[in-house]
């Protein structure tokens, strides 16, 4: 409600404290919207440690943009060590959780050695389910994700593409 001004005035820090009382009660949506109000910032002073904090209690709950999160902070090391492995273990979670984002930085991880050993087999993988899920209107992260695939695509040969595609199937059973 204050954090877009719906039927009240915008209110960064009104909303950062209703946010905070959610969070406060266990709820994972609001402790990741706390931990993006600290990232960014909003209505609080900016911390990356306190964003971090916010969105390790949502994505241990398994809240799958909050694990999608964790990796990213991880990768960039804000608020945390910056830490490969990590960053892919969160991935990989919000991944298998059908997170999009998850999916397409997974796929991120495997074609560039990050945390995990190179294997385009998986990244292929990971990119095809990324694509398939990111919503509509998210042609960005889509579009992104299609271009990754296509680079590494011709760096494969039709084995492993098959490989890809029987990995594919595999996971979309889980």
């Amino acid at each position: 409600m204050f954090q877009r001004g719906n039927g009240v005035e915008k209110n960064d820090s009104q909303a950062a404290k209703w946010w905070h009382l959610a969070a406060e009660r266990g709820f994972a949506d609001a402790q990741n919207n706390l931990g993006l109000i600290y990232a960014e910032g909003r209505g609080v002073r900016q911390s990356d440690v306190e964003s971090a904090k916010w969105y390790r209690l949502a994505a241990e709950q398994g809240y799958a943009v909050a694990q999608s999160n964790m990796g990213a902070i991880y990768g960039q090391g804000l608020g945390v060590k910056q830490d490969w492995v990590e960053s892919t273990k969160w991935y990989r979670m919000a991944a298998e959780r059908g997170d999009p984002l998850g999916q397409a930085n997974l796929g991120v991880a495997y074609a560039n050695a990050q945390g995990v050993k190179r294997d385009f087999v998986q990244a292929y993988a990971w990119y095809t389910l990324a694509i398939e899920n990111f919503p509509k209107l998210d042609e960005f992260g889509r579009d992104r994700a299609l271009k990754n695939r296509t680079v590494i695509e011709k760096l494969m040969t039709s084995d492993e593409i098959a490989k890809a595609k029987l990995m594919i199937a595999h996971l979309k059973n889980k």
